[in-house]
């Protein structure tokens, strides 16, 4: 796992989406058990209390739960997981989109450059 944050937002929001990316793309499986708060904030070099912040917002959202005596545990809920997936893709198609237009480049230019991309593959 690697973290990498900026000074722009606050880092437990940027744990949350680094996390979140781990487990919508498969890196923590449904119902894998995660590493303890403690191991995951050495990881990330980040607070216990950071860490532990950005884990409950996880819970929140409902991609991880937590079990008393266990532990915290991804949803194996896998259909969420998928829905989950799409929707942070949208989210990331819209920010390059976003980007793209305060380049001034079109939607058009840009279907024409990726579909130019794909071609050399």
């Amino acid at each position: 796992m690697d973290f990498h944050f900026d000074d722009e937002r606050p880092i437990y929001i940027q744990l949350v989406e680094h996390l979140e990316l781990y487990i919508v793309t498969g890196h923590f499986p449904p119902g894998e058990r995660l590493p303890s708060v403690r191991d995951l904030a050495s990881i990330a070099k980040v607070n216990p209390n950071t860490m532990q912040r950005a884990l409950t917002e996880l819970e929140d959202k409902r991609l991880i739960i937590t079990e008393r005596t266990n532990g915290k545990f991804v949803t194996d809920d896998q259909e969420f997981l998928r829905k989950q997936q799409q929707q942070f893709a949208r989210e990331k198609i819209q920010k390059f989109l976003s980007e793209m237009q305060e380049l001034g480049i079109s939607r058009t230019e840009i279907i024409e450059y990726l579909q130019s991309l794909k071609r050399k593959d």
